[in-house]
């Protein structure tokens, strides 16, 4: 049970990962929000580039436990700087109860990996 707990959780966070990621290079709308909330064009590239490989680390098996650790504390930070940088823009409740609701999916995630 357990094991199934993890693999839902971490395909679900990887999902919203990836898709995050895809969206920080080709959508129109996203790369102009991430301009209104005051980021750097940098900062949208890198962090798309990060969100994809953490993907990646989270979802091969056999990759080591301290790669799998830097995913999640990446995915982490990126899921707080995002509340902060919502908060601060001052957007919809839903916003911010996603990012909760994410936030809880990464940590179960986590703490089931060893299930």
């Amino acid at each position: 049970m357990a094991n199934s707990i993890y693999w839902i959780s971490t395909l679900l966070i990887s999902g919203f990962l990836l898709l995050s990621s895809y969206t920080y290079f080709f959508s129109e709308d996203t790369i102009n929000g991430l301009k209104e909330l005051g980021f750097p064009d940098f900062f949208r590239i890198q962090l798309g580039v990060l969100k994809a490989i953490a993907v990646v680390v989270l979802l091969v098996p056999k990759m080591p436990m301290y790669a799998k650790e830097w995913a999640y504390a990446g995915a982490g930070l990126f899921l707080i700087t995002a509340l902060v940088a919502h908060i601060a823009h001052k957007d919809s409740l839903a916003i911010t109860f996603l990012l909760f609701v994410l936030f809880a999916i990464l940590i179960t995630s986590r703490y089931t990996i060893n299930s």
